[in-house]
């Protein structure tokens, strides 16, 4: 039998139910930060604790995608689309109605669950419908729809926490996701199903090696790195890490064939992509703490002020497809990340006397800029040179590496800014003082993703090329 997806009648219908779902797994990962302050008053989060808000969705998630990508190859991808945005809409709802810290983290942790088998089913349904310029058009508003959903979620998840609730942000998810069932029913054709064996092993040892590798780094920050129980997390994440790579060597059928790894592209896409979602993540977590915690904003004013990035991450992500036909897609991803790096560099220098305007606003249209430019040409490099038979696992790992990503750099940013301390500043200069620093971190993480690029994706001999010549 042949894959059905791959000639539909209703290709644009195709392409708005996979970016609508996209759009809700993005907008999820943002619209609960800037209700940050309010949750932890709400349900009694210590600071560092806070972070489990987004950890637990985006580790459980992380976690399953390689599985969650076998599980559309093996029963079909519709059927695997339509359970995902079941799985995703019920457990929002459970989120909203969260009476205490432990029932949100669980039911965070169960949205992880969708969102593992919805993520990389979006994705793999994008390859088999679409190629050549229509599948560049597809990945750049796919990438458009990964960083604005983030910076549209920042802006209404502020405006709901202060006019309403920072729980109307995850109920909005129940008519949108029954709405989502009921047009894939009809509009979706059920692709080719290949029987094989769940690689459990696999998918149990990824899930909770990462957890406890973040747990180790988020407990070090108040613990200590020579706590016993920061050492035993390390350590066993680690095992549990190098477990499942050989598992994956050995494994018949593997949630990750390790042949993806031997694309320089590919590696490269994926390293690059988890510390740019580690840094880009990292900002928005802190940005969002300086702007009510530091300038007294209020959550609907911290809101409408990530707006500059919002406007310049949507109007760079439209430009892609125009921008890769004339520079190519590995001199576009690399102009993309060193401008991100260049916004971030430009606002790690908060302190509690910044003004709005000259540094974050500005700098926020930079980073919006380089975020749109960055996800579109990220997204194509790390799907490049697939076979449709490894469509599923490849769009798995791209976002593993963006789950995982922004998980292991946020742990890592929250640890640097426990540790970032200092006796001369009142409380209000401090926070601004760890903050600053945390997103000097990040500016880090950026340059290191920017040497990725340039060493695996492009290439020297044509970076300086003129346009339209061999």
């Amino acid at each position: 039998m042949k894959d059905s997806t791959a000639h539909l009648s209703h290709p644009t219908a195709v392409l708005a139910f996979i970016l609508a779902s996209y759009l809700m797994i993005a907008f999820d990962i943002s619209v609960v930060i800037t209700g940050l302050p309010e949750i932890q008053n709400s349900l009694g989060f210590s600071a560092t604790g806070l972070s489990w808000v987004q950890n637990a969705y985006t580790l459980v998630s992380g976690g399953l995608l390689l599985l969650g990508s076998r599980t559309g190859d093996i029963l079909g991808r519709r059927r695997m689309f339509i359970v995902g945005i079941a799985l995703f809409t019920v457990a929002s709802t459970a989120v909203g109605l969260a009476p205490s810290a432990s029932w949100l983290i669980g039911a965070r942790a169960f949205q992880g669950v969708g969102a593992a088998i919805l993520a990389p089913t979006t994705l793999a349904l994008l390859s088999a419908n679409f190629e050549g310029d229509e599948r560049t058009r597809a990945l750049a508003y796919y990438g458009a729809v990964a960083g604005a959903g983030v910076s549209v979620g920042l802006v209404l998840g502020g405006i709901l926490t202060s006019w309403i609730s920072w729980r109307v942000g995850f109920f909005i998810n129940v008519p949108i996701g029954i709405a989502m069932i009921l047009g894939a029913l009809h509009y979706l054709a059920e692709t080719e199903m290949h029987p094989s064996h769940f690689d459990l092993a696999g998918a149990t040892s990824s899930t909770l090696g990462m957890t406890a590798l973040v747990y180790g780094i988020v407990r070090s920050a108040t613990a200590g790195w020579s706590d016993s129980f920061t050492i035993v997390a390390l350590t066993a994440g680690t095992l549990l890490l190098v477990f499942f790579v050989l598992n994956e060597w050995r494994a018949e059928q593997p949630i990750m064939p390790l042949h993806l790894f031997g694309n320089r592209e590919r590696v490269g896409a994926y390293s690059a992509r988890m510390l740019f979602l580690g840094a880009t993540l990292g900002f928005v977590f802190f940005t969002t703490q300086f702007l009510q915690g530091v300038n007294n904003y209020t959550p609907f004013k911290a809101g409408l002020a990530f707006l500059p990035m919002t406007v310049a991450n949507f109007a760079a992500a439209f430009t892609i497809p125009r921008l890769t036909r004339q520079f190519g897609n590995s001199r576009l991803l690399a102009s993309g990340i060193f401008i991100t790096l260049m916004g971030m560099a430009w606002i790690s220098h908060l302190s509690a006397d910044t003004h709005y305007l000259t540094g974050i606003a500005l700098p926020m249209v930079v980073l919006g800029i380089g975020q749109g430019i960055t996800m579109g040409p990220l997204t194509a490099s790390g799907i490049v040179g697939v076979t449709k038979e490894d469509a599923g696992a490849a769009s798995g790992l791209v976002n593993v590496a963006h789950q995982l990503g922004g998980s292991l750099g946020l742990a890592i940013l929250v640890t640097v800014f426990a540790t970032a301390s200092s006796t001369t500043l009142d409380a209000q200069q401090l926070l601004a003082h760890r903050i600053a620093t945390s997103l000097a971190a990040g500016t880090v993480m950026l340059a290191i993703g920017l040497v990725i690029v340039f060493a695996l994706i492009v290439r020297p001999s044509n970076i300086f090329r003129i346009p339209g010549t061999k």
